[in-house]
């Protein structure tokens, strides 16, 4: 049975895997994305995700917490800088796992972990709404009559302004 048994160990002693945790979250706060493997980057988020909502309130203590974690000046200046700021009103998530592909040599899964809020190609795009489908056919209406209604009043307006211009030539 599997009670209990919430995180992965990752095939490392409790020590390993924290310093490792730690380095991982560390380049994910300065560099916004990093590629590791899929069970790595899981355990990533689940590890990365609480220091991030503690970093929304920029208080000594707060620091004190999110730096007993990450031991990284640098990481801790740009969470509380950068990327608190920015993920302020969102309410959790700040991570998104994209998986990538197989590692060549033992045919690992890779996946892509980024911060949400820093994919720049993401937040350009533009967000398309797809159309809703059936099963079912349906007959097109004609559009000759919508075609000709503009057609028409295009004609109607020209019309007076030739005439109006006839008229001041004379």
């Amino acid at each position: 049975m599997r009670h209990n048994k919430a995180i992965n160990h990752l095939g490392r002693k409790s020590a390993h895997r924290k310093a490792m945790l730690a380095n991982m979250a560390c380049s994910l706060i300065l560099h916004k994305r990093i590629i590791t493997t899929l069970a790595k980057a899981k355990a990533l988020r689940m590890y990365v995700e609480p220091l991030i909502s503690k970093s929304k309130e920029d208080t000594t203590h707060s620091r004190r917490v999110v730096f007993s974690y990450l031991k990284q000046k640098q990481a801790i200046t740009e969470l509380f800088r950068v990327v608190a700021p920015k993920i302020a009103n969102r309410p959790g998530g700040y991570t998104r796992i994209l998986k990538v592909g197989f590692r060549k040599g033992d045919a690992a899964e890779i996946a892509l972990i980024e911060l949400v809020d820093f994919n720049e190609a993401a937040m350009a795009a533009p967000v398309k709404e797809e159309k809703k489908t059936t099963r079912r056919s349906r007959s097109r209406k004609p559009q000759t009559k919508e075609a000709e209604v503009p057609a028409q009043e295009a004609a109607a307006t020209e019309a007076p302004k030739a005439e109006a211009a006839e008229a001041k030539e004379e």
